[in-house]
């Protein structure tokens, strides 16, 4: 990666920290790696920027550090590269209305048109009472974070990355203390339509578009999500901002904000180092011994998003259709719970769960079943799958990226085929190398798994090597380095307004 184009420090800002304290069996405070793959993308700057990390404290040991420094910062160590680190303090009750009634689910909901609208959501004093004293609360105890921040440095001009729909009003608080700090949010799910926003009473919607507007640039994985935030600015901000589209920028209390797509990736050589290790090769090996002459393969977290269900019902569809492939293949299901202090969540994996008993009994037999669930945290398994699919679901309703496609499109080795949903981040650089389909349409994903067993040897071959190709070549330091270059632009653009 090039050296930071930044002389002074840059300031991350998520609700998920890189590192997270615990106890070891003695008592001893250790670290631990933070989970996600905005972490990994992230970890990825410290070799290069002098970085703050602000993130909320997510353990009891985590608040313990925060209270021993005073609620600063402090130093830590990861790969051999030293970042600070600040953890945000929030009160439990505070945190559960931020998290579980405002972010998860409803913000979520509304930006992956998870809702059933004929029924739910119901937007009541308990909402509005966590939005106010929940959701507002944490923003702004993350913008006096951020501030405290700046105002240690003095004259000094770090740049302040936040990201996430976490943290959509913290911009605006953090911008009316600092003027011109330089502010860049990048967005890691979906953003919807305008109309789907309508969902929020409008003070609330609207706090969250011009919170973002107090950015310098906004960032997205897609260009339709850019176009998304576009229409919504104006559609929401009726005659409050000025749009260009062609410049794809928000002209806003005279500022203008940029609006870019910024497509996240992998660490293609870090990965391709993990599919050869022991532990991988390990999981490899009871892999070979469960697939039959096919394997399907799905690895998701248990969300709503992802579109399990329906994924599963194809596959009913794809075995009432062509029954020769009966006995011949497994659907191989690797799924994470997810949320499960989320009522919707706990009611969907419940429904997961008696659609795979249902299919499985109808079509299985003593010796075979043709979907094998496993609901377990084990990465390694993952990997392991995905170096020996033939076909690999990735069918989900809405999804930021999809960052699965990528990884296991990288070290296949059976030049599996991807089926992918047209409502995936991912669909921009892969949807010509794909299957592409509907998430919605049962018959078009059982046609996808039929055509991808089939397929010719040559074909297969081809879009297996287009996708590693273009995850190659859109890598994570490529993800990195465009939003530096951006930064740095509209940095000197602003020097010299």
């Amino acid at each position: 990666m090039e050296q930071c184009p930044f002389e002074n420090e840059l300031i991350l800002v998520s609700n998920r920290g890189p590192i997270s304290y615990k106890r070891d069996r003695n008592g001893e405070l250790i670290t631990v790696r933070g989970g996600g793959g905005l972490v990994t993308a992230l970890l990825g700057v410290a070799a290069s920027c002098e970085i703050t990390w602000i993130a909320s404290a997510m353990t009891a040991e985590d608040t313990e550090i925060s209270i021993r420094v005073g609620g600063g910062r402090t130093t830590v160590t990861h790969d051999g590269h030293q970042l600070g680190l600040r953890f945000v303090v929030s009160d439990p009750e505070v945190y559960n209305k931020f998290y579980n009634i405002i972010a998860n689910p409803l913000i979520w909901f509304i930006q992956h048109y998870l809702w059933d609208l004929s029924v739910v959501p119901d937007i009541r004093r308990n909402e509005f009472e966590a939005w106010e004293n929940g959701y507002q609360v944490v923003n702004r105890e993350f913008a006096g974070a951020v501030c405290d921040e700046l105002d240690a440095r003095d004259n000094e001009s770090p740049v302040v990355m936040l990201h996430d729909y976490h943290l959509y009003t913290c911009p605006s608080l953090v911008r009316a203390r600092h003027p011109e700090v330089f502010l860049h949010q990048f967005i890691h799910i979906p953003w919807p339509q305008s109309d789907s926003w309508r969902v929020l009473p409008r003070h609330i919607r609207q706090a969250i578009v011009r919170g973002l507007l107090a950015n310098d640039i906004v960032a997205f994985h897609t260009q339709r999500y850019v176009r998304n935030f576009l229409v919504s600015c104006e559609e929401l901000l009726r005659g409050e901002v000025e749009i260009d589209y062609a410049r794809a920028a928000v002209f806003v209390d005279g500022r203008e904000v940029w609006v870019r797509a910024y497509p996240i990736s992998i660490d293609c050589a870090d990965f391709e180092r993990l599919a050869e290790s022991e532990p991988v090769l390990e999981e490899e090996k009871r892999i070979e011994e469960m697939r039959r002459e096919y394997l399907v393969l799905r690895v998701d977290r248990m969300d709503l998003s992802k579109n399990i269900v329906r994924g599963f019902k194809a596959f009913d569809l794809f075995l009432d259709e062509h029954p020769e492939f009966k006995q011949r293949i497994t659907f191989l299901a690797l799924l994470q719970p997810s949320r499960e202090d989320v009522k919707e969540y706990n009611t969907y994996r419940e429904k997961i769960m008696r659609v795979v008993e249902v299919i499985n009994t109808k079509h299985g037999t003593a010796n075979w079943m043709p979907i094998d669930v496993r609901m377990q945290d084990n990465f390694m398994r993952s990997v392991a799958a995905y170096k020996q699919f033939d076909v690999l679901m990735v069918n989900a309703i809405y999804d930021g990226m999809n960052l699965i496609a990528k990884e296991a499109g990288l070290i296949n080795r059976h030049d599996g085929v991807l089926i992918l949903s047209e409502n995936t981040g991912a669909h921009e650089e892969l949807g010509d190398f794909c299957l592409s389909v509907n998430p919605f349409d049962l018959e078009s994903q059982a046609q996808a798994i039929y055509e991808a067993l089939t397929m010719e040897k040559d074909e297969k071959s081809r879009l297996a090597g287009k996708i590693r190709e273009t995850v190659k070549h859109n890598d994570i330091q490529k993800w990195i380095e465009t939003q530096f270059v951006d930064i740095k632009a509209k940095m000197t653009e602003k020097a010299d307004a």
